[in-house]
C-alpha cells in the first residue's frame, strides 16, 4: 500500500517562503511521477506543479512560475516544493499525489494520479 505523507505547511507572511517535503512509503518512487495539488475553500483542487519519473521536466502552473520549484530525491522517496515570494492566493491545502504507471507520461489531470496524501494547510497573510 502506498503511503504519501506531507510536512513543511504553515503560515507565513506574504513575501515569504515554505518548503513542502512528500515522503513515500510502501513503494520505490523510482519510475514514477510526482505531482503536487492544491485546494481552496469553496475551489477544486488544482494542479499546480509535476516532475516525471526521469526528473527533466518539471511543470508549472503559470501562477507559481519564476517562484516556486519542484524536485525529487529518490534515494529518500521524497518530493519537495520550494515555494518562495509566497501571495495570499497561495493559501490553501497542497495535496501529494503520485500515480500507479512505472515509466508513464507526466499528468497535469488529477484523475491520472492514484495515490493521495492527507495534505498540508499553507497559510499566506497579506
Amino acid at each position: 500500500q502506498v503511503q504519501l505523507v506531507e510536512s513543511g505547511g504553515g503560515l507565513v507572511q506574504a513575501g515569504g517562503s515554505l518548503r513542502l517535503s512528500c515522503a513515500a512509503s510502501g513503494r520505490t518512487n523510482t519510475g514514477y511521477n510526482m505531482a503536487w495539488f492544491r485546494q481552496a475553500p469553496g475551489m477544486e483542487r488544482e494542479f499546480v506543479s509535476a516532475i516525471g519519473w526521469n526528473g527533466l521536466i518539471p511543470y508549472l502552473i503559470n501562477s507559481v512560475k519564476g517562484r516556486f520549484t519542484i524536485s525529487r530525491d529518490n534515494a529518500k522517496n521524497t518530493v519537495y516544493l520550494q515555494m518562495n515570494s509566497l501571495k495570499p492566493e497561495d493559501t490553501a491545502v497542497y495535496y501529494c499525489a503520485t500515480d500507479g504507471r512505472r515509466w508513464g507520461v507526466v499528468s497535469q489531470d488529477r484523475n491520472d494520479y492514484d495515490y493521495w496524501g492527507q495534505g498540508t494547510q499553507v497559510t499566506v497573510s497579506s
